[in-house]
């Protein structure tokens, strides 16, 4: 409503506009107050006065008055986020300054309030609805939620095995034969089983898509497989010497690293696959990780090196010198072989790395400057790193000496909580589409479930469900 139009309204006894209720928003950069008395009042004069029909104008603030008028334009044009806490302050702040004075027009005067009794009640309130708001404690479960057999998983550090695709279905290699789990209806089947001249299978990674995976063999080839149908798409071969124990995918392209240090772009669209190629490392590529962006390759291996290639920087195969260096950053920081490797979701340019049984330490890189930000000295084996996709907090998993999983708060590094269970050091860690559960894969043969990422807002354990026949055929609830 205009300030103009107080002779549209009609002077009424019913309740107070709600719609007024919104004191001192931000409009801007200045906050406007309300002076706790009327300019014209006179303490000594307060008396019942007026027509019950015939507003008292010396009963009238026309600071608050205007106030009223215009704010609910202002706050339309100054539509924003605001905390619950800042929303909660605000409306207490109006109802004790402005003394509930939401009416433009006044039939009769009022005592006015005392400032002391109206700060008093400021800060009662106050500290009152911050406790009501205090975030709750989460509870963490210290144990597995369910626990599983895998027979045959490969005792072997530098494999990457363990994959969870964006439709909730979980990929694990035992052996020659690799398995796929659905989440959501707890059933099993088997995707394929190789042959001895070809396995074991050595990586495995869905992509992006949830339905197509690619599978890494010991023999160096790598093939894609349609998870529906279970049908072999296509086999990519002649890209590396040796076997391919790491994936990851970019869209369309998939990256292998293998144990002749190689690290190949391949565009699985088209014939002719392989597209660029990445030459840096001396020895066997046991990590690789793709950045949200699609930007950036982070590349680790068992020469104690991590790599940060640009995807633009990349040299056609055709073309390169086989011994040009093409990398962005190589760190050298870590004096042991890097598996786990980690882009932040929530800051950009951030790597989490985490070093091997010589090295034990997690290390934080800015890979837009090269510098190291952060080593954290864990006292054991660092076989993988996550980020939680709800909190500023990260999971590691830990071989020898503890094979324990710690869950970190970013950015001071202080420990939340450590889970054990696991018997053999923990190789594998992957996390589920919603970013609550991490699933693991140990030595010890078991593939175990852990609600460590789960809702911020839980204060007490859920209670345990029962599974019938997970990985049915092969395995068993322990």
């Amino acid at each position: 409503m205009d300030a103009g139009s107080v002779n549209s309204l009609s002077f009424s006894t019913e309740k107070p506009w709600s719609r007024y209720r919104k004191p001192l928003t931000k409009v801007g950069s200045t906050v406007y107050i309300p002076p706790l008395r009327s300019s014209s009042s006179n303490p000594t004069s307060y008396r019942q006065s007026g027509d019950r029909f015939i507003p008292d104008r010396s009963a009238m603030d026309f600071d608050v008055a205007h106030y009223l008028l215009t704010q609910p334009r202002k706050e339309k044009e100054n539509v924003g986020v605001v905390s619950p806490a800042k929303e909660a302050y605000r409306k207490l702040l109006a109802e004790t300054l402005l003394n509930n004075r939401t009416r433009i027009l006044e039939f009769n005067r009022k005592t006015p309030i005392s400032t002391d009794s109206m700060l008093t009640a400021i800060s009662e309130a106050g500290s009152s609805n911050q406790c009501k708001i205090t975030k709750r404690k989460r509870y963490i479960p210290q144990s597995a939620e369910r626990t599983l057999d895998a027979p045959d998983l490969v005792d072997d550090f530098y494999l990457n095995v363990l994959d969870w695709g964006s439709r909730n279905v979980l990929s694990i290699a035992l052996g020659n034969t690799v398995y796929l789990w659905d989440a959501s209806k707890g059933s099993t089947s088997e995707l394929v089983t190789v042959d001895d001249d070809l396995g074991p299978v050595t990586s495995v990674s869905w992509a992006p898509d949830g339905k197509h995976i690619a599978v890494g063999l010991n023999n160096s080839y790598v093939q894609l497989w349609d998870s529906n149908s279970a049908k072999l798409l296509r086999t990519l071969d002649e890209i590396h010497r040796s076997r391919v124990g790491t994936l990851a995918w970019n869209n369309s392209i998939l990256t292998t690293g293998g144990m002749d240090g190689k690290i190949v772009n391949n565009d699985v669209r088209i014939r002719n696959h392989v597209v660029k190629s990445y030459r840096g490392h001396q020895q066997e590529v046991c990590g690789l990780k793709w950045s949200e962006s699609g930007k950036q390759l982070a590349s680790g291996g068992n020469d104690n090196l991590i790599h940060i290639w640009d995807q633009s920087m990349a040299t056609s195969s055709s073309a390169a010198a086989r011994n040009q260096n093409q990398w962005l950053h190589r760190f050298e920081g870590h004096d042991a072989a890097v598996k786990a490797l980690a882009w932040c979701p929530f800051q950009n340019n951030l790597l989490a790395s985490g070093g091997g049984g010589a090295d034990k330490c997690i290390k934080f890189w800015n890979t837009l400057t090269g510098a190291c930000l952060n080593s954290v000295e864990t006292d054991s084996q660092i076989c993988g790193i996550l980020w939680n996709k709800n909190e500023r907090e990260l999971l590691t998993s830990h071989g020898y000496s503890q094979n324990q999983l710690t869950l970190w708060k970013y950015p001071s590094m202080v420990k939340v909580a450590e889970l054990c269970g696991h018997t053999s050091r923990v190789l594998h860690m992957t996390q589920s589409p919603d970013g609550c559960t991490v699933a693991t894969a140990a030595g010890d043969e078991t593939l175990r479930f852990w609600k460590v990422f789960g809702n911020p807002e839980m204060d007490k354990p859920a209670a345990k469900k029962t599974y019938s026949e997970p990985f049915a055929n092969f395995s068993r609830i322990r």
